[in-house]
Protein backbone atom coordinates (compact mmCIF):
# COMPACT_ATOMS: atom_id res chain seq x y z
CA UNK A 1 0.00 0.00 0.00
CA UNK A 2 0.99 3.60 -0.54
CA UNK A 3 -0.42 6.77 0.99
CA UNK A 4 0.57 10.47 0.78
CA UNK A 5 -0.61 13.41 2.85
CA UNK A 6 -2.63 16.11 1.11
CA UNK A 7 0.39 18.40 0.75
CA UNK A 8 2.76 15.49 -0.04
CA UNK A 9 4.91 16.32 2.99
CA UNK A 10 4.62 12.68 4.12
CA UNK A 11 4.37 9.46 2.15
CA UNK A 12 4.00 6.05 3.78
CA UNK A 13 4.51 2.75 2.00
CA UNK A 14 3.82 -0.69 3.38
CA UNK A 15 4.24 -4.32 2.36
CA UNK A 16 1.94 -6.33 4.58
CA UNK A 17 2.14 -9.84 5.97
CA UNK A 18 -1.52 -10.51 6.86
CA UNK A 19 -2.01 -12.62 9.96
CA UNK A 20 -4.78 -11.38 12.28
CA UNK A 21 -7.30 -9.85 9.88
CA UNK A 22 -6.99 -10.84 6.21
CA UNK A 23 -9.65 -8.40 4.96
CA UNK A 24 -9.04 -5.24 2.92
CA UNK A 25 -10.23 -3.24 5.96
CA UNK A 26 -6.93 -4.15 7.64
CA UNK A 27 -4.72 -2.97 4.76
CA UNK A 28 -1.91 -0.53 5.43
CA UNK A 29 -1.08 2.26 5.50
CA UNK A 30 -4.19 2.49 7.66
CA UNK A 31 -6.13 5.73 8.10
CA UNK A 32 -8.57 6.92 10.72
CA UNK A 33 -12.14 7.68 9.60
CA UNK A 34 -11.34 11.37 8.97
CA UNK A 35 -8.18 10.58 7.03
CA UNK A 36 -6.10 12.75 9.38
CA UNK A 37 -4.06 9.96 10.99
CA UNK A 38 -2.08 7.44 8.93
CA UNK A 39 -0.24 4.38 10.25
CA UNK A 40 2.32 1.90 9.00
CA UNK A 41 3.05 -0.87 11.47
CA UNK A 42 5.21 -3.96 11.83
CA UNK A 43 4.68 -6.29 14.74
CA UNK A 44 2.08 -7.66 17.05
CA UNK A 45 0.25 -5.98 19.93
CA UNK A 46 -0.49 -8.73 22.46
CA UNK A 47 -3.03 -6.71 24.46
CA UNK A 48 -4.88 -5.23 21.48
CA UNK A 49 -8.21 -6.85 22.42
CA UNK A 50 -8.11 -5.24 25.87
CA UNK A 51 -7.15 -1.85 24.39
CA UNK A 52 -9.89 -2.18 21.78
CA UNK A 53 -12.52 -2.70 24.52
CA UNK A 54 -11.29 0.47 26.28
CA UNK A 55 -11.37 2.44 23.03
CA UNK A 56 -14.88 1.21 22.13
CA UNK A 57 -16.02 2.33 25.59
CA UNK A 58 -14.54 5.76 24.77
CA UNK A 59 -16.70 5.91 21.61
CA UNK A 60 -14.29 4.71 18.90
CA UNK A 61 -15.74 2.63 16.07
CA UNK A 62 -13.65 -0.06 14.39
CA UNK A 63 -13.79 -1.24 10.77
CA UNK A 64 -11.43 -4.22 11.18
CA UNK A 65 -10.37 -6.83 13.73
CA UNK A 66 -6.66 -6.03 13.50
CA UNK A 67 -4.22 -4.76 16.09
CA UNK A 68 -3.16 -2.04 13.62
CA UNK A 69 -6.46 -0.20 13.96
CA UNK A 70 -6.06 -0.19 17.74
CA UNK A 71 -2.91 1.90 17.20
CA UNK A 72 -4.77 4.41 15.02
CA UNK A 73 -7.59 4.89 17.55
CA UNK A 74 -5.14 4.73 20.46
CA UNK A 75 -3.23 7.63 18.92
CA UNK A 76 -6.46 9.61 18.61
CA UNK A 77 -7.32 8.94 22.24
CA UNK A 78 -3.94 9.04 24.04
CA UNK A 79 -1.37 10.56 21.68
CA UNK A 80 2.19 9.77 22.78
CA UNK A 81 0.74 7.99 25.84
CA UNK A 82 -0.33 5.17 23.53
CA UNK A 83 3.14 3.60 23.66
CA UNK A 84 2.99 3.21 27.45
CA UNK A 85 -0.16 1.07 27.09
CA UNK A 86 1.27 -1.35 24.52
CA UNK A 87 2.38 -4.87 25.29
CA UNK A 88 4.00 -6.49 22.29
CA UNK A 89 6.70 -6.37 19.68
CA UNK A 90 6.33 -3.45 17.33
CA UNK A 91 7.75 -0.69 15.21
CA UNK A 92 5.35 1.86 13.77
CA UNK A 93 5.02 5.30 12.29
CA UNK A 94 2.02 7.58 12.64
CA UNK A 95 1.53 10.71 10.56
CA UNK A 96 -0.76 13.20 12.29
CA UNK A 97 -2.05 15.54 9.59
CA UNK A 98 -3.47 18.07 12.05
CA UNK A 99 -0.14 18.48 13.84
CA UNK A 100 1.96 17.96 10.67
CA UNK A 101 4.05 15.58 12.74
CA UNK A 102 5.54 12.12 12.23
CA UNK A 103 5.76 9.89 15.31
CA UNK A 104 7.97 6.78 15.30
CA UNK A 105 8.05 4.15 18.04
CA UNK A 106 9.43 0.69 18.61
CA UNK A 107 9.09 -1.86 21.37
CA UNK A 108 11.33 -1.50 24.40
CA UNK A 109 13.60 -4.43 23.52
CA UNK A 110 13.94 -3.69 19.82
CA UNK A 111 12.45 -7.02 18.71
CA UNK A 112 11.05 -5.12 15.74
CA UNK A 113 13.81 -2.78 14.59
CA UNK A 114 13.31 0.64 13.07
CA UNK A 115 16.00 2.18 10.88
CA UNK A 116 16.15 5.76 9.64
CA UNK A 117 18.16 8.27 7.68
CA UNK A 118 17.74 11.96 8.40
CA UNK A 119 18.93 14.68 6.04
CA UNK A 120 18.03 18.34 5.70
CA UNK A 121 15.72 17.46 2.81
CA UNK A 122 13.94 14.35 4.12
CA UNK A 123 13.49 11.66 6.74
CA UNK A 124 13.39 8.06 5.45
CA UNK A 125 12.67 5.05 7.66
CA UNK A 126 12.00 1.35 7.39
CA UNK A 127 12.03 -1.96 9.21
CA UNK A 128 15.17 -2.98 7.29
CA UNK A 129 18.25 -1.03 6.19
CA UNK A 130 17.77 -2.26 2.64
CA UNK A 131 14.51 -0.29 2.37
CA UNK A 132 16.42 2.94 3.00
CA UNK A 133 19.23 1.99 0.64
CA UNK A 134 16.67 1.11 -2.05
CA UNK A 135 14.98 4.48 -1.59
CA UNK A 136 18.31 6.23 -2.00
CA UNK A 137 19.07 4.04 -5.04
CA UNK A 138 22.68 3.77 -4.03
CA UNK A 139 25.10 1.06 -3.05
CA UNK A 140 25.66 0.53 0.65
CA UNK A 141 28.72 2.16 2.18
CA UNK A 142 30.06 0.22 5.16
CA UNK A 143 30.74 2.15 8.37
CA UNK A 144 34.22 1.00 9.36
CA UNK A 145 33.90 1.98 13.07
CA UNK A 146 30.62 0.04 13.27
CA UNK A 147 32.19 -2.93 11.48
CA UNK A 148 35.05 -3.01 14.02
CA UNK A 149 32.50 -2.78 16.85
CA UNK A 150 30.44 -5.60 15.32
CA UNK A 151 33.47 -7.85 14.77
CA UNK A 152 34.61 -7.22 18.37
CA UNK A 153 31.31 -7.47 20.24
CA UNK A 154 29.00 -9.18 17.69
CA UNK A 155 26.79 -6.12 17.94
CA UNK A 156 26.58 -2.43 17.06
CA UNK A 157 25.82 -0.33 20.13
CA UNK A 158 23.77 2.83 20.34
CA UNK A 159 21.98 3.84 17.18
CA UNK A 160 24.81 2.97 14.78
CA UNK A 161 24.41 0.40 11.99
CA UNK A 162 26.85 -1.21 9.58
CA UNK A 163 25.82 1.31 6.92
CA UNK A 164 26.99 4.93 6.69
CA UNK A 165 24.15 7.38 7.19
CA UNK A 166 21.63 4.77 8.40
CA UNK A 167 20.81 4.75 12.09
CA UNK A 168 18.62 2.57 14.32
CA UNK A 169 16.01 3.89 16.73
Amino acid sequence: GLWSSADRSCTLGHRRLSIIDLSDAAAQPMLNAAGTVALTFNGEIYNYRELRRVLVACGHQFRSRTDSEVLVHGWEEWGHGLVERLNGIFAFAIWDEGKQRLFLARDRFGAKPLYYQATAARYVFGSECKAILAYEQRAATISLPSLVEYMTFQNCFGNDTLFEGVEML
